[in-house]
């Protein structure tokens, strides 16, 4: 992704123009939304995991080095669309890309993070059997597939509509957060020639990092201060159903459970009422359990992805 388009680089990337291309406006709603949100940082763990997943298999890091694009832009197109539906503010200690860019700048320029990174398949036409591209085509297009299907739940849920059960959260987290991960692992297991069962293997075990990796999110939004952006107890403004929040409908009093609903329904940003509805999630011991129940999901996907 260019951070000045010039015509050499629309012509790269979008195909020659029939008419004529404006270089200029493309970079300005375009490269610079993109480059201001990649520039903040992040973990960068999905890259990192493809990486290692392909020196597992025996890959060469300048064969597959080209590749991290596609998870790490569609990963943060995806937290720039996130921000919009959420009305969030910050993102890793800056304005959301849709409070400098404006709404219809930062929807376009999230959406182009999705396919953007693409270029790195279509530039491996010939290099790489027909087949395997074609699988890593496959994936990426089921895995986006996944991903809105994870964000849908997720939204409605969080809106109140209803009170999903634990195995259905974990299901959500699976897309929503499961999601990238396992096209990461999947697509250098892949192009790496792993086998059929290696692949699916690795994919599990990446799915179980991200399934972990957004329960402990959840936590840190509870029990942090202000972390990568995040304000803390974000989520109980938005009323999100955390693996927490169902473990203490379940496992609260009565009265506390309703009470628990009643703050999140309301969408605040009181600090009081923040901290009353973590001081419920505590009392439940729902904390604690979200921790070793992350845990718990990744050993089990260690033990299974050692077997091979």
């Amino acid at each position: 992704m260019p951070r000045k388009f010039d015509q050499k680089k629309m012509d790269w990337i979008f195909g020659k123009a029939r008419y004529a291309y404006d270089c200029e406006s493309i970079t300005k709603s375009l490269s610079e939304p993109i480059w201001d949100m990649l520039d903040r940082g992040g973990k960068r763990w999905r890259p990192t995991l493809l990486i290692l997943t392909a020196e597992a298999l025996g890959g060469k890091l300048n064969e597959i080095i080209d590749f991290v694009a596609i998870c790490e832009l569609v990963h943060n197109g995806s937290l720039v669309v996130d921000d919009i539906e959420d009305g969030s503010q910050l993102r890793r200690g800056k304005p959301c890309l849709h409070r400098i860019f404006t709404l219809d700048v930062a929807v376009n320029a999230g959406n182009g993070m999705y396919f953007l990174p693409l270029t790195v398949l279509r530039d491996r036409r010939g290099k790489l059997p027909d087949k395997v591209l074609l699988t890593a085509y496959e994936i990426y297009s089921q895995e986006m597939i996944n991903l809105h299907a994870g964000q849908g739940l997720d939204i409605w849920w969080h809106n109140g509509h209803r009170d999903p059960s634990i195995d259905e959260y974990l299901q959500m987290c699976a897309y929503k957060t499961g999601t990238l991960a396992r096209m990461s692992a999947k697509i250098a297991a892949v192009v790496c020639g792993g086998t059929p069962a290696q692949v699916e293997a690795f994919g599990r075990f990446a799915e179980a990092i991200g399934v972990a990796f957004q329960i402990q999110d959840d936590l840190l939004n509870i029990v942090g201060d202000k972390f990568v952006g995040h304000e803390t107890g974000e989520d109980i403004h938005e009323g999100k159903r955390t693996l927490m929040v169902i473990h203490s409908f379940q496992n609260g009093t009565p009265q506390d459970a309703a009470r628990l609903r009643e703050i999140l329904k309301l969408h605040t940003t009181d600090e009081h009422l923040i901290k009353e509805a973590i001081a419920l999630l505590k009392k439940s011991n729902s904390l604690e359990y979200a921790q070793k129940r992350a845990k718990e999901i990744i050993s089990r996907a260690w033990r299974d992805l050692r077997r091979l």
